[in-house]
């Protein structure tokens, strides 16, 4: 049996929409996917900064938050019927829309994502499967990660340990050993990704600059000592996993560290992405009795056109160690993500548990997401 599942996903970066058509076969960790067509619908800058407006600490309109709720819905349809069009597919083709929704707050078991899944629905005429995180906060876990399902679907190996590295606003990562059971897998945010560089770059950069682009002002920088022992020493880098965050957490903490001094922009965003890095590889070291060189570190998100980031998680990981983007395997790294929320959104079709309790720890395996009919 096949079916046809668009997985749409927008992160932390807030940057806009990702579609992921995926035919898929099978049920549970037995699924396969085939991805069939990728799709990138940015935000109007209006709305991002809306977005990151809504995410700050400060007092807002209720009003506010349900008119961002339906612009971003608008865009999560827009990104799917243009990917239907361009794929000359018809909505009564698709199973459904596995849609993550926007994140505007995650501490768990507190968790937000913004989404209206029956405009969805009526804009696309396809049924939605929507809030994916809250059955595992329920179920006493972190509601995240939830990619490590999708990644043991599709990169388990019975004779390679793989480590799947997500850098996105959060930088993640799934851990899974040569001919692991679902059990084994470990996972967890790692700290930071792009998010610091981020607000870096729309608070002190350049107007129009909303990204260090490919790590060229993190190339020309100088990373901050003091700055980089503050931010090391913060609670959520040491503490031990399952444990995820969120950008604005930490960006408070990166600003806190800076604070007091006046440094260039340059120089703090080397130190952000060295941070990145940092907390990246101490996190693959840690992996319990396995040798970086014994890894096979498959990369995606956009923090892998960062230099800078790829640079110093290199030179941390040594020579030896073996990396390669997700593209290799034949799924690229812009489309994974929104891949994977194919992939849970099946599972909740079939009603398969598809969260990671030994990622998330949560108490039980657990159904995920909530569906709404086609119109």
């Amino acid at each position: 049996m096949e079916r046809l599942i668009a997985g749409a996903m927008s992160g932390t970066s807030a940057d806009g929409v990702d579609v992921a058509l995926v035919r898929i076969g099978g049920r549970g960790t037995d699924m396969t996917a085939r991805l069939v067509a990728h799709h990138h619908r940015p935000y109007e800058p209006s709305l991002r900064e809306k977005i990151f407006s809504l995410r700050r600490s400060e007092p807002f309109r209720l009003i506010d938050l349900v008119r961002c709720a339906r612009d971003i819905s608008l865009v999560y349809a827009a990104a799917v019927t243009s990917t239907l069009a361009e794929t000359n597919t018809p909505a009564a083709d698709v199973a459904a829309i596995a849609a993550h929704g926007q994140t505007m707050y995650h501490a768990p078991p507190d968790t937000m994502q913004v989404l209206d899944p029956a405009l969805l629905a009526a804009e696309t005429e396809c049924a939605v499967v929507s809030d994916f995180r809250r059955a595992d906060c329920a179920a006493g876990g972190q509601g995240a990660p939830l990619v490590p399902f999708a990644d043991y679907v599709l990169f388990r190996h019975p004779h390679r340990a793989r480590v799947l590295l997500n850098i996105g606003g959060i930088a993640n990562l799934t851990f899974i050993p040569a001919g692991a059971a679902p059990a084994d897998v470990v996972a967890f945010d790692t700290g930071p990704g792009n998010c610091i560089s981020d607000w870096l770059c729309r608070t002190r950069g350049p107007f129009g600059l909303s990204w260090d682009v490919d790590g060229a002002g993190a190339s020309r920088g100088r990373v901050i000592p003091a700055v980089r022992d503050r931010f090391l020493a913060s609670p959520f880098l040491s503490a031990q996993p399952p444990k995820s965050t969120d950008g604005p957490a930490m960006i408070e903490f990166f600003d806190a560290a800076a604070s007091g001094s006046q440094h260039e922009l340059n120089d703090l965003l080397a130190t952000a992405a060295y941070l990145t890095a940092s907390s990246i590889a101490s996190a693959i070291s840690a992996l319990s009795g396995t040798r970086n060189d014994e890894l096979e570190l498959v990369v995606s998100g956009g923090g892998v056109h960062n230099k800078a980031i790829m640079g110093w998680i290199r030179s941390m990981l040594g020579e030896g160690s073996r990396i390669r983007p997700s593209g290799d395997l034949l799924i690229p790294g812009e489309a994974k993500e929104a891949v994977a929320f194919a992939l849970l959104g099946a599972a909740t079709l079939d009603g398969l548990p598809s969260n990671v309790p030994s990622a998330t720890g949560a108490r039980r395996p657990v159904v995920l997401g909530s569906i709404t009919p086609k119109p």
